[in-house]
């Protein structure tokens, strides 16, 4: 009996650790065993996981503020002209240029691409064409004309959209222009005439564009079509921005007419209004809450080896939107040189760094503007 008993207890002794280190393994083994591996982003909608999709999925909710309201920021520059007169034997001086940078086209915003890509639009006036088109304006002192492939500085530029309603559109007729439009839209810039709103949906928001030029005498039609333009294509956008090729060449400060018709396009309910054609700065005003920048001057501009004045400003403003409104938050200038060379024009847009000569862009908008009625008082160069 008592041999059985020990038999017993030696058996017992032997299995007892072996049921337990048993139960041991499979709850480690139902610990550690990893869940299965999401092979595509189709399986994570099917089984959603907040975390994984908030870095997947982008959701508009994101760019809310605290207060709900959606903030976008958008810049404007001058006189965008790349390319040369084909009716001039060689290579134009833009095309030299491009030769010395190995033909690489970004060169042109390589000094301003990072500043660009930070807002939510940068938009320029485009004032030449991407066209093979022969010339049509034959007897125009100067006229302008880049191959399509140009396109491709406005894309490392990381500009968007522009305004392409100005006197150098025409230079090589309508099928200049038609190939134009083409090339762009194919590009993916969005384009804005007086015909044809350009529209631009960042943010969830959508911002619509116009663009008008006032020469022969188009003042007096103007004043009542731009309102009507406005109020149409404000049901079908959040934020309106309206270019103007206004003024005469080398102002630096606005006319009568210019006012007139600036502060009219607030009324009607532009967000911004954005001007160009002098190839100076001319000072903004403020109206409404709204802005009215009366010239941007020269962005890159392949018209002049040196331009007697190359300074600039990129203008940058942002907006809060919140319950169908859009309100201003301001502005800020980034003062520049067209050209990173101070001996000529290389047309590569370039900050100034140089205190003095940034204090002189703020001292000729400030004295070009006393007799604007809504001028502004202070040109801020960061946000406040």
């Amino acid at each position: 009996m008592k041999r059985f008993l020990a038999l017993l207890l030696a058996i017992a002794l032997v299995l007892i650790p072996m049921f337990v280190f048993a139960d041991e393994e499979i709850a480690l083994f139902e610990v550690i065993t990893p869940e299965p591996e999401i092979q595509d982003i189709q399986t994570i909608e099917q089984q959603p996981s907040a975390e994984i999709l908030t870095q997947i999925v982008p959701d508009p909710i994101h760019h809310l503020q605290p207060d709900g309201s959606i903030v976008l920021t958008i810049s404007a520059v001058g006189d965008l002209t790349i390319g040369g007169d084909v009716r001039k034997r060689g290579d134009s001086i833009f095309d030299k240029e491009l030769k010395k940078n190995n033909g690489d086209l970004s060169f042109v915003t390589k000094n301003v691409r990072d500043i660009l890509k930070e807002d939510d639009l940068t938009i320029a006036n485009f004032e030449t064409t991407l066209t093979t088109a022969p010339v049509y304006k034959k007897n125009n002192d100067f006229v302008f004309s880049a191959p399509p492939e140009y396109v491709e500085v406005l894309k490392h530029g990381s500009i968007e959209a522009v305004a392409f309603e100005n006197n150098h559109a025409i230079d090589h007729g309508e099928a200049g222009i038609e190939q134009t439009q083409s090339v762009l839209t194919d590009a993916g810039i969005i384009w804005s005439t007086e015909a044809h709103p350009g529209f631009y949906s960042v943010k969830g928001l959508v911002i619509g564009m116009l663009s008008y030029q006032t020469f022969n005498g188009n003042y007096p039609r103007l004043q009542v079509q731009v309102p009507q333009d406005i109020a149409a294509i404000k049901q079908q956008c959040d934020i309106v921005i309206v270019s103007y090729h206004w003024g005469a060449e080398l102002d630096y400060s606005p006319n009568d007419n210019q006012q007139q018709l600036g502060r009219l396009t607030i009324d009607a309910g532009a967000d911004l209004v954005l001007g160009h054609h002098s190839h100076r700065i001319n000072p903004i005003e403020e109206y409404n809450g709204k802005y009215i920048v009366y010239s941007l001057a020269n962005f890159s501009f392949s018209g002049n080896s040196k331009p007697s004045d190359m300074s600039s400003f990129i203008f940058q403003t942002r907006f809060s939107f919140k319950d169908g409104e859009a309100m201003s938050l301001g502005f800020r200038i980034i003062p520049m040189r067209i050209s990173s060379k101070t001996d000529y024009n290389d047309f590569v847009p370039t900050p100034y760094t140089d205190q003095r000569l940034i204090d002189n862009v703020i001292h000729v908008l400030l004295n070009n503007s006393k007799n604007l009625t809504y001028a502004v008082s202070d040109y801020p160069l960061d946000w406040e």
